[in-house]
């Protein structure tokens, strides 16, 4: 008899005590440089982009829920390192499923499958009406209860569907302090107004996604709860100082890391007194490279926010977000306008020594290192 829904989701709680466990190790192994040193150049910049799949279908036949073959042909030409999903990608749990098995048999280096699955209202899966799931309660509602141990029932539910439909990445726990009432964005999608309790949950919601052996990524460094803005309509900004902000948003990205989160997202907003400027953190190497890298020790993955939301497609080209993030110190581009064309340009930024095919090289193999955690040995081999 098959098993959908529910009793596999329970089956998979029931088995999800392996889990992922210290993900945050670097993983720079001799067979991932090996790996990096028979990739072309196109094949490296591929794994730095993570996109929808409808950005293949360029005949304008439709792509939102299966993958075509002019899409397959596509991807020959224009590989990803991974595909985000939503919710014109969900039709059911068996199209679900099939999607992910073929997204995943795109090759010859295994993508990533990532989704926004927070519970509450940003929750892809959860919210479909065509999927049984258990529903998941906002984070801030969760928050309220006090109790670090609801966070993590929260991941581990969350981490066991998501499995169990073959995805691998959730960008989950928002990690940002909801301080400022006007917020328009995160609201009761944080942990609360307290930086040291919001930090307990974002460590416990991990560990559960890591339980059910699902990847996780806090966002929206270094904190997105003190705008009065949207960075998905426009610019948006903290006037916090660094040290301001290590007294409140910065307790649970520091807490996230401690407790080795595979991916740090970052926040599209400006931080005029802290970089001297009205240029989006993405974008700014003092905020990834100097004080995310540097001052906060952080080894794992960078993910940009989307780069098609409006805080950076106004402000610049594709090609400009693009290669202006990865100077920055970003290693995955998420959701770029216009895909082939911000993928040709970051090619030729490398061809013209604008960017280092060695700094290309650097964030691939963290892509790599990931891959080899979630899927295994097998996940980077090269089908010559």
């Amino acid at each position: 008899m098959k098993m959908t829904g529910k009793r596999m989701l329970a089956a998979l709680l029931a088995a999800c005590c392996m889990g992922l466990g210290g993900m945050n190790a670097r993983a720079e192994t001799e067979g991932i440089d090996v790996m990096i040193s028979r990739m072309t150049l196109r094949e490296k910049v591929g794994q730095l982009f993570v996109i929808r799949p409808e950005a293949l279908d360029t005949t304008g036949k439709g792509g939102y829920a299966m993958l075509t073959d002019e899409m397959r042909a596509e991807y020959a030409e224009y590989p990803s390192g991974g595909f985000c999903l939503f919710s014109q990608n969900l039709v059911d749990e068996d199209q679900l499923m099939y999607l992910t098995s073929c997204l995943h048999a795109l090759g010859p280096v295994r993508p990533l499958l990532y989704i926004d699955e927070e519970g509450g209202s940003v929750a892809r899966i959860g919210n479909h009406p065509d999927f049984s799931v258990p529903k998941v309660l906002p984070m801030g509602s969760i928050a309220k209860t006090g109790r670090p141990e609801k966070a993590k029932e929260a991941g581990l539910t969350i981490g066991a569907y998501l499995k169990m439909y073959g995805l691998d990445v959730d960008f989950a726990p928002v990690a940002d302090v909801n301080t400022n009432p006007l917020n328009p964005v995160i609201g009761d999608r944080a942990f609360g107004t307290r930086p040291k309790l919001a930090a307990q949950m974002v460590t416990a919601f991990l560990s559960g996604l890591h339980e059910a052996g699902i990847a996780g990524c806090v966002k929206h460094f270094p904190g997105h709860g003190d705008t009065a803005t949207d960075t998905h309509l426009g610019y948006a900004e903290s006037r916090k100082t660094w040290e301001e902000l290590k007294e409140c948003e910065l307790i649970p990205f520091e807490a996230g890391i401690g407790a080795g989160a595979d991916m740090v997202m970052t926040a599209h907003i400006a931080l005029p007194n802290v970089t001297g400027s009205g240029e989006p953190a993405t974008v700014s190497s003092l905020i990834l490279s100097e004080k995310l890298r540097g001052e906060m020790g952080y080894e794992g993955l960078i993910v940009t926010d989307a780069l098609e939301m409006g805080a950076i497609s106004k402000e610049f080209t594709p090609v400009e977000a693009c290669v202006r993030c990865l100077a920055a110190g970003a290693d995955i581009l998420l959701l770029p306008v216009r895909y082939q064309e911000a993928f040709d340009g970051v090619v030729r930024a490398v061809e013209m020594g604008e960017i280092t095919e060695s700094r290309i090289d650097e964030s691939v193999r963290r892509v790599l290192a990931l891959k080899e955690r979630l899927f295994g040995s097998n996940a980077n081999e090269r089908n010559e």
